[in-house]
């Protein structure tokens, strides 16, 4: 079962792409896959990541909510600022441009935590800051896209409280409680958790291909290429903000994947309902929750063969003495 986990974790990229890519062309075969499945699947990969969690995970974040302000002042300025920037420069239509100023303005996704964990990453950092995030956007994600778009939206701040509690929060506690008491018994289990947190992500992509494969193929490649760029970017300005910042590895990893990563099934919804006259203000938002698991599987087999250590990216770096 351990080396099933390490080959399906090694070869993520490579099986998301293929159903991502089946969903597309061929939409009837994951059609069976229904929307409504997200959350639960999304669900049962929290609570097998909770599973990992204990008592001293969380004790750190508590310790330092420095690193989560920092993430959070991060994810509602770079992804934002490079929305607008990378819309105007590829010079995208109207409704395009408020969907992919929508994503950008939108908290990190909870796919975000499931990359953290398997990068190797700063788990309870990674969901303290999506917690924090996803907690303000409401007040934040309506500020931010109308200083960009002169344009309001509305967020629903109990529906989005209650989600974030529901899909994330509730299950991670629920699976620490778990090993807490009966660690004996979750470590035998741990070799399935990959498997699980794969099969999940597959899954959740064929479902939101197969049900807006035509409205993506409606529309043309630039939309790609914005939606590609501003993910990656995304990833880079992260990683870099924690280099800068001499984080260690396992927090730099959890800061570029939350700021990389976005709530886009939320901005999809927030486009649906803010721009009602524009439907095409609707598939960035689906483009980019298929294309940042795609990149995020690629950054996980990178991050996990990742040429420094822990030790060596937490070692303060001087200057040699001449």
């Amino acid at each position: 079962m351990k080396a099933i986990g390490e080959f399906v974790g090694k070869y993520m990229a490579v099986i998301v792409l293929i159903i991502a890519a089946l969903a597309l062309f061929v939409p009837k075969t994951c059609l069976w896959i229904q929307t409504s499945w997200i959350n639960y699947l999304l669900m049962i990969v929290m609570f097998g990541m909770g599973l990992t969690l204990t008592t001293k995970d969380f004790a750190l974040v508590f310790k330092r909510p420095k690193d989560i302000i920092i993430g959070c002042i991060a994810q509602f300025t770079i992804m934002p600022l490079l929305a607008f920037l990378l819309g105007k420069i590829f010079g995208l239509e109207s409704g395009l441009l408020a969907g992919v100023i929508l994503v950008g303005t939108c908290p990190g996704g909870t796919s975000s935590n499931v990359i953290t964990y398997l990068s190797n990453g700063d788990v309870a950092l990674s969901v303290g800051m999506t917690s924090v995030n996803t907690l303000i956007a409401p007040f934040l994600t309506p500020l931010i896209t109308y200083l960009f778009l002169k344009t309001t939206v509305t967020v629903d701040v109990l529906s989005m409280f209650l989600s974030i509690v529901k899909v994330v929060i509730i299950p991670i506690a629920l699976g620490f409680l778990v090993n807490r008491f009966w660690g004996k018994y979750t470590k035998k289990v741990s070799d399935v958790l990959p498997i699980i947190s794969v099969t999940a992500i597959t899954l959740i992509v064929a479902a939101v291909v197969s049900h807006n494969a035509e409205r993506i193929m409606e529309t043309g490649i630039v939309v790609f290429v914005v939606v590609i760029l501003h993910n990656v970017l995304g990833y880079i300005a992260g990683f870099a903000l924690g280099r800068i910042l001499r984080l260690p590895m396992s927090r730099r990893k959890a800061l570029a994947i939350e700021i990389g990563m976005q709530n886009s099934g939320l901005a999809t919804s927030l486009a649906e309902t803010a721009f009602p006259n524009m439907a095409i203000a609707t598939v960035p938002g689906a483009i980019f929750s298929v294309w940042h698991n795609i990149s995020g599987a690629i950054l996980a087999n990178i991050f996990r063969r990742s040429f420094l250590s822990e030790s060596q990216s937490s070692r303060p770096h001087y200057p040699q003495r001449r």
